[in-house]
């Protein structure tokens, strides 16, 4: 029995196909009560208290009326299994629609229609934002921290971006003096944020939209969901466009601090390559120059 099998198990479920494998394997689940997503945490990735602490904060948003995905129960209740190999399981609802977009993949649908989307997603970010500080968080809730030390500290979460080997002298000059400034610039709210909104992590249906992938979420910069949400269009011709279509929906004018929170998602993710790409990855690459000329407009 495959530790997906031994999982599906544990909410009668079946395996239909594997949906995505990056931090966490991701899984099509058929249940008795319908389909699901089944989840296979990645050992030492983030705690059973944390993981735990993440299937907290989406049933509550749920329960608000929020588009995101609520944990289901296994056969004996639990909300999170542990696994023989190590990892932990969790089954979450289905949540239907079509991504947003793909990383390094232009939008198909008509601008028009897409500024429409980010103005939906704005809003939807400002609603989990509003709703989450009205949660009288659990005494054990514990989750990563997306603060200045997360991001620009001298540990990252994600690691020392600047150290990354495939960078030249010249371009790791560049990311540390990227981390520098926005070690002065980054202020703002800090709350519960998602921190991956990704445009493979927003559903479309028709004109409204839905989150998943909460495995990153955790307390950071609330503008920090902004700049996530604009990170892989930020070098395309129409990027101011939906930067100010998200930030209209969302409520706030402070351009300058979304582009802040662009850059540092940027940053953060050239460490993100590091240790989970071979060597000879291209994304590497590409990740560099796009986190070189996120620095470029930021810091002029």
């Amino acid at each position: 029995m495959t530790p997906a099998e031994e999982a599906a198990a544990h909410w009668y479920g079946r395996i239909v196909r594997l949906l995505r494998d990056r931090e966490n394997q991701v899984l099509e689940l058929a249940t008795p009560q319908g389909r699901a997503a089944l989840r296979l945490h990645r050992a030492g990735y983030q705690s059973a208290a944390a993981i735990r602490s993440e299937l907290w904060w989406c049933a509550e948003l749920a329960r608000a009326g929020l588009p995101v995905p609520a944990a289901l129960p296994a056969r004996d209740g639990a909300l999170l299994v542990p696994l023989s190999d190590g990892r932990h399981a969790s089954v979450i609802a289905w949540m239907d629609g079509e991504a947003l977009g793909e990383a390094s993949r232009p939008d198909a649908r008509p601008l028009a229609q897409v500024l429409d989307l980010y103005h939906a997603l704005g809003s939807l970010l400002a609603r989990v934002h509003r709703v989450t500080d009205g949660l009288t968080l659990p005494v054990d809730f514990t989750r990563p921290r997306w603060d200045r030390e997360g991001l620009v500290g001298d540990d990252p979460l994600w690691g020392r971006f600047w150290d990354h080997p495939a960078a030249t002298p010249d371009q790791r000059g560049t990311l540390i003096r990227a981390r520098d400034a926005l070690r002065e610039r980054l202020t703002g709210v800090i709350g519960l944020i998602h921190a991956d909104i990704l445009r493979e992590n927003v559903l479309v249906n028709g004109r409204s939209v839905s989150l998943i992938d909460f495995d990153d979420s955790g307390f950071g910069y609330r503008l920090l969901d902004l700049g996530t949400a604009l990170v892989q269009t930020v070098q395309h011709p129409e990027h101011p466009q939906l930067r100010d279509a998200l930030m209209a929906g969302y409520g706030t004018t402070d351009t300058a601090m979304v582009e802040a929170f662009t850059l540092a998602r940027s940053l953060a993710s050239v460490g993100w390559t590091m240790p989970r790409l071979a060597p000879g990855d291209p994304i590497h690459q590409s990740h560099i120059a796009r986190a070189l000329y996120c620095a470029a407009r930021v810091l002029g």
